[in-house]
C-alpha cells in the first residue's frame, strides 16, 4: 500500500471520528448511531497505521493489492450500514403508518359525538 494512500486513509479516517465525535457532543446524533462510525474509523486506522495488516488480510481473502482489499472494506462497511438504515426506516415507516391510522380514528370518534350531541340537542330543541 503506497504512502500516499496510506496518508489519506488516516487522514481521512480521523476527519471522519473527529467529526463523529463533534456530532454527539452537539447531540446531533445518538451514540449508539455514532459506535458504527468509530468502529469503522478505527479499522480504516488499523490499516493505515499497519500496513501487513492490510496485506496480511487481503491475501486471505485473495486480493492483488491491499488498497483493493481497503475499498473493498469501505464498501462492504458502508453497504452494511445502508441495509441497517433501510431497516429502521422501515419500522418507522409502519410505526408512523399505525399512528396516522390511530389519529384519523380517534378523530372520526370525535367527529361522530359531536354529531351525536348536536342531533340529541336538536332533538331536544324540537320537542319543546
Amino acid at each position: 500500500m503506497s504512502l500516499i494512500l496510506r496518508i489519506f486513509l488516516l487522514l481521512g479516517s480521523l476527519l471522519a471520528l473527529g467529526i463523529v465525535v463533534n456530532s454527539v457532543r452537539k447531540s446531533r446524533i445518538r451514540i449508539s448511531d455514532s459506535v458504527y462510525w468509530v468502529a469503522s474509523a478505527c479499522i480504516l486506522i488499523l490499516f493505515a497505521l499497519i500496513p501487513p495488516l492490510a496485506y496480511f488480510f487481503s491475501s486471505i481473502f485473495g486480493f492483488i493489492s491491499p488498497a483493493n482489499f481497503v475499498m473493498v472494506l469501505v464498501i462492504v462497511l458502508m453497504l452494511v450500514r445502508l441495509f441497517h438504515q433501510s431497516s429502521a426506516i422501515s419500522k418507522l415507516t409502519f410505526k408512523v403508518e399505525q399512528l396516522s391510522s390511530e389519529l384519523a380514528l380517534r378523530d372520526k370518534d370525535q367527529r361522530d359525538e359531536k354529531n351525536l350531541d348536536f342531533i340529541t340537542e336538536l332533538n331536544q330543541r324540537t320537542r319543546l
